[in-house]
Formats: C-alpha cells, structure tokens, sequence
C-alpha cells in the first residue's frame, strides 16, 4: 500500500472583491503520508481554513492541484466530488456542527445513509465509534444535553463513519477550556497513529503544534515552513 495519501502543488485560490484580487493562498506545495497528524499554524488569515476548504473538495482552486490517494481530485464533476467528500473525507468543526435534533449516535449513523450496510449494521458502527471516543454510554443523548467536550468527541466519531484516508478538522479545541481541548488533540493523535489515517488539523494551539509529527506554517497565504 501506498503510504503517501495527499499531495498538493502549487495550490492557489484568490478572490476578486471591490476590484481588488485577494490571494487567500498561494502556490502552497507538500505531501501528506498516512499516519501523518499535521498542525497547520498560523495566525487569522493566514489561509489555514481556505487549504482546509480546498483539501476537503468544498471549493475549487484558482490554480495547482490536489491529489488524494493516487486520483487528481481537482477538476472532477461536482457529483464525484460528493462522493469523495463522503468516502474519502472527515471534517471536524471549531462549532461541532451536529444535530440537535437528533442523538449521538444517530449524528454518528448519518454520513453513512446510502454507503454501508443495513440500518442495524450502521447502527452498531456508530456504537463502536462512539465506544472509540469514550461515549459508549451517551449515545441516547442530544446534543444539549451532552458538554463542549463530548459534542466534539461525537463530532470525531462522526468523521470516522466512513473510514476516511484524511481528516481535516478547523480549530477543533477553539470553543473548549484548556483540559477538554487537550484532550482532544490527544484523541486526534491517536487515531492518525493507530487507524493509519492522515489528520491535518488548522490551529493557533501551540500545545497542538508540539504533539503533530508535522508542521505547516503559514502567513498571509504562503507557506513558510513545512516540517
């Protein structure tokens, strides 16, 4: 198997506003192996949330490529792009972004409606996910009922549901104390290393960026540093 899961070259994505171009990135190059837990540093504006945007097939660049496990993904029709975001991807979000309307485990089942297996199948999967991030128990609960913490660990779980090769997750422990938030970056940690995924995570915390076995640094959309 290939251990090399992503590569990006010359990635570039610039806006025009008000008769300006706004070069949010610029000819960003590097790859990403599986395994990888990569901190992508930088402050506000820096282009941390548009590479993620990118990677993750939610926007097209302006220029350069990406490639992910071996397919260039940066010019397919936007129906494939549904479906490598589906299968491919998991994203986690600074605000959770779950459900309130439905439990725990039924936002873990929902990525794979119309993907894996029968409905009892799905079920049990959520349950191991959830059993993964240490919400065995919580599984019945909504999201209010549930802390900033376990929202997000819920929100782990949910980017497991299809097995993705790469998971992106944008300020992650941006809403949580520092304890809870450490924690997760933990959990993070652990699973790039034992599940073989490659985790990229978009962060100010320097306690994130001294646990990735890789950084990326950039400002004002340039990448400055890749180690």
């Amino acid at each position: 198997m290939d251990r090399q899961v992503l590569e990006v070259e010359n990635l570039s994505k610039k806006y025009e506003m008000g008769g300006r171009t706004i070069r949010a990135l610029s000819k960003a190059s590097f790859r990403v192996m599986r395994g990888d837990f990569v901190a992508i540093m930088g402050p506000s504006g820096s282009g941390k949330t548009t590479l993620l945007t990118l990677i993750g097939c939610m926007d097209r660049p302006t220029g350069g490529r990406i490639v992910l496990e071996g397919v260039e993904v940066t010019g397919v029709p936007e129906a494939a792009l549904y479906r490598i975001r589906r299968e491919k991807i998991g994203f986690i979000f600074q605000n959770f972004n779950l459900i309130e309307s439905l439990t725990a485990i039924e936002n873990v089942e929902l990525p794979m409606e119309g993907l894996k297996g029968s409905r009892k199948q799905r079920r049990e999967r959520a349950r191991e996910l959830l059993d993964l991030v240490g919400l065995g128990d919580r599984g019945g609960h909504s999201p209010l009922q549930l802390s900033g913490g376990e929202q997000q660990r819920v929100a782990i779980a949910r980017s497991l549901a299809n097995d993705p090769v790469v998971i992106l997750a944008d300020e992650p422990t941006g809403n949580l104390d520092s304890e809870t938030g450490n924690s997760i970056i933990k959990l993070l940690n652990e699973l790039a290393s034992d599940r073989g995924c490659a985790v990229l995570v978009a962060t100010h915390d320097s306690f994130l960026g001294s646990l990735s076995n890789r950084t990326l640094s950039l400002r004002d959309g340039r990448l400055q540093r890749n180690t």
